[in-house]
């Protein structure tokens, strides 16, 4: 069996890293910057396989670039930066890394929605700056979080994992789909109502629906206003779930308590107003950033490249018809 010639973009961990080694000639893109268009369109010539990340916006016209490529192996559980149609038009498979990072990222929503609700992020930056000179009782007033009501918007992997946890902390679950889940109501108590009633109820609402047609902007200016005003929301989802600035806007204005974010509509730039505000936790896209977790999900990337290099259907083929053994 030859070895194939594999293009990584980015750097991932070096036990993924080794064990495609061992088998294929690699290049990484060890800069640690997003490659740019131009720079992804020469670096994917003459590949046998690419391993991307989600930051890789992977188009017909990288696909072009790539001719010859048996497969895009991309780092991520979701794969909106990748044009399956066109990957399945020009009979290349695509694969992505599923379940590897569900507690990972449920854990996350979990810590945005604590430090939000007790202003961690705020108080620590007072601390630092020195402000800190004794005990108040009206220092930093936050909201309790236990036997409050929790809204999960998705019921897939992650959202299940993430509402199992509120049985800890005596939570109500609400949750909304594109139908109900007798198994998520097993295991979590929880209750199918539709959005708007969701969001009317919950104290806290979590995201955790795909990026799709239908989900674009599904929180905005009108469901905002249907929130309490001491409502939290929480997004590691992906970004354009939310529309960014109806949510700037319902933060400076009190029509919600606080928010939670892990993803932007425009990642990595932030919306004009947002950085400013003191009742917004914003982290840089890490809900899956452990050691474990992310070696893992390079793991299994690595292995469906393997698997395509055997002549084998990939694990996590996400257009199989392409397959040819």
């Amino acid at each position: 069996m030859s070895r194939w010639n594999v293009y990584v973009t980015n750097e991932i961990p070096e036990p993924a890293l080794n064990m495609l080694a061992e088998h294929c000639d690699i290049e990484v893109n060890r800069t640690g910057q997003v490659l740019t268009k131009p720079q992804l369109l020469g670096n994917v010539k003459g590949r046998d396989a690419v391993l991307s990340l989600l930051t890789d916006p992977i188009d017909a016209e990288v696909m072009d670039a790539a001719q010859g490529a048996k497969i895009f192996a991309n780092y991520a559980v979701g794969y909106n930066n990748i044009d399956i149609p066109s990957a399945t038009e020009r009979g290349i498979m695509v694969s992505n890394t599923p379940g590897v990072l569900t507690d990972t990222t449920a854990e996350m929503a979990w810590a945005l929605l604590f430090s939000t609700a007790r202003r961690v992020a705020e108080s620590d930056k007072y601390t630092r700056m020195g402000k800190f000179d004794g005990w108040g009782p009206m220092l930093f007033l936050g909201q309790d979080v236990m036997s409050k009501t929790v809204g999960v918007i998705g019921a897939g992997r992650i959202g299940l994992s993430f509402a199992k946890r509120a049985k800890a902390f005596d939570i109500k679950v609400l949750y909304t789909s594109t139908a109900a889940n007798p198994q998520f109501e097993q295991e979590t108590d929880g209750q199918y109502v539709d959005l708007e009633t969701l969001l009317k109820e919950s104290d806290f609402v979590s995201i955790h629906t795909p990026l799709l047609p239908e989900t674009h902007h599904l929180i905005g200016e009108k469901e905002l206003k249907l929130m309490k005003k001491t409502a939290i929301l929480i997004n590691t989802s992906r970004g354009p779930v939310i529309d960014e600035l109806a949510l700037v806007k319902a933060l400076q204005t009190g029509e919600i308590w606080g928010a939670g974010l892990d993803v932007y509509e425009f990642e990595p730039e932030l919306v004009e107003g947002l950085k400013e505000l003191n009742n917004a936790i914003l982290c840089p896209h890490i809900a899956s950033a452990t050691i474990d977790t992310r070696t893992k999900m390079g793991t299994i990337a690595v292995s469906n490249i393997l698997a395509a290099m055997r002549g084998e259907l990939p694990p996590n083929c996400l257009n199989p018809e392409v397959y040819k053994s």
